[in-house]
C-alpha cells in the first residue's frame, strides 16, 4: 500500500495542540518548557503569532551550550533556521517529501498562516505501514 492510496492529510496525522516559544524567551525557557511538556522541539513563533522556526533540544546544546553561550541572554530566535513546513490540507506523501528531502524528524503544519500542529516520527509511526516507515528513517538520516 503506497502513502497515496491512504489519502490522508498532514491535518489528519500531525499532533495537535502544539505549543510554541516566543522569538524573545530565553533557551532557559526553552528547555524548562521542553522538559514540562515531554517534547524534544518546540516551534518558534513571532509577536505577529506567526512560526519562525523550530528549536530542538539538540540546537541548544550544539549551537549554544557547547559554544559557551548563555542559555538565559540567548533567545529562541537567534537559533531560528531554515524554517520548513506543510499546509494543513497537503497530502501525506508531500508531508513525507518534504521531511525526507530536507532530512528532517518534526515538520509544522500550518493552516491559514497559523500553527495548527506538528508532524513527528512518532505520528508517522502509527500511519505507516512498517516499510514505508523505514524507507523513510533511512532517508531521513542519510547523510547527503
Amino acid at each position: 500500500m503506497s502513502v497515496t492510496d491512504m489519502g490522508k492529510k498532514a491535518r489528519d496525522v500531525m499532533h495537535e495542540g502544539v505549543q510554541c516559544i516566543g522569538e524573545h524567551e530565553t533557551l532557559r525557557t526553552a528547555t524548562q518548557m521542553m522538559a514540562d511538556l515531554g517534547v524534544g522541539a518546540l516551534p518558534i513563533c513571532g509577536d505577529d503569532d506567526r512560526l519562525k522556526g523550530i528549536i530542538t533540544d539538540r540546537d541548544i546544546v550544539v549551537m549554544c551550550c557547547a559554544h559557551g553561550k548563555d542559555i538565559d541572554r540567548t533567545t529562541a530566535g537567534e537559533l531560528a533556521r531554515g524554517l520548513v513546513w506543510v499546509d494543513a490540507e497537503a497530502s501525506l506523501e508531500e508531508a513525507l517529501f518534504a521531511m525526507e528531502e530536507h532530512h528532517i524528524k518534526r515538520l509544522p503544519v500550518v493552516a491559514g498562516h497559523r500553527l495548527v500542529g506538528i508532524i513527528s516520527e512518532a505520528d508517522l509511526a502509527k500511519e505507516l505501514p512498517d516499510s514505508k516507515l523505514a524507507e523513510f528513517v533511512h532517508r531521513v538520516y542519510a547523510l547527503d
